[in-house]
């Protein structure tokens, strides 16, 4: 019989149980929040904070560079690449604006999280019947008081840390809303757990902000103007995923 290895205990036996704590007093804290914050910027305190705390708890120690090309103030539509659940720790601890996600459907059904998620003004689309016109008119709300977006193109997680191909549907809806893209780049999160695997290890990642990208302004985009927009932003993503966590640029 193989004995586990040590940081496979270490995630059973610590963190897993750190990380539902930390889940359960803020998501209790953040879903309070809503009764009284309606626009959520209590509960991304509580995500930002929970994210703080997974990252230090873990041993991920995390380098942002390009923050500077990117105007405080300004509603973006952040599009990153996703190969590590810690990803999203990472994104929400590093950037300091006032976050929404687009997630699937199925994570407003967790306890805690998926009432945060939900109280707290993310978005879910149903991807089995998404509903574009539904979603473009939360996403515009959502911009009208000040709001970013957060987006994993890919449509999931890479099993090997290579950038796959972008969707197009959330680039169409960012061209319509004419908001600006920032192309962001995370490295080194699946050597602290990547996809598939009940391991975590500490790590130094490094978050790349690229500088924003205007969409066209047109007034009746069509798909195919959605995949060049993607395919635009998804090969400064790969390439520099591939430069600087696989050494291949």
């Amino acid at each position: 019989m193989r004995i586990p290895p040590y940081h496979w205990w270490r995630t059973v036996v610590y963190l897993i149980p750190a990380i539902t704590i930390y889940t359960i007093v803020l998501g209790a804290a953040s879903l309070v929040s809503s009764l009284f914050d309606r626009r959520g910027y209590f509960a991304h305190g509580c995500a930002r904070t929970w994210s703080w705390l997974i990252l230090k708890t873990t041993g991920v120690r995390v380098a942002v560079e390009g923050l500077e090309r990117i105007t405080p103030g300004t509603t973006y539509v952040f599009v990153s690449n996703h190969q590590s659940i810690y990803d999203t720790p990472v994104i929400f601890a590093s950037l300091p604006y006032q976050l929404r996600i687009i997630a699937k459907e199925s994570l407003a059904k967790f306890p805690v999280l998926g009432w945060h998620l939900r109280r707290g003004g993310h978005l879910f689309v149903d991807r089995r019947h998404p509903d574009p016109k539904g979603i473009l008119r939360r996403w515009r709300a959502l911009v009208s008081e000040g709001l970013s977006l957060i987006i994993y193109a890919e449509g999931g997680r890479s099993m090997d840390g290579h950038v796959r191909p972008f969707k197009g549907g959330s680039f169409l809806l960012a061209i319509e809303a004419g908001l600006p893209i920032v192309p962001v780049a995370v490295i080194g999160t699946r050597a602290s757990m990547p996809k598939g695997r009940l391991e975590t290890r500490p790590a130094d990642v490094t978050l790349i902000i690229h500088d924003p990208i205007q969409p066209p302004a047109l007034d009746a985009p069509t798909p195919r103007d959605a995949k060049a927009l993607a395919a635009q932003v998804h090969d400064i993503v790969a390439a520099t995923v591939e430069q600087r966590q696989f050494h291949t640029v």
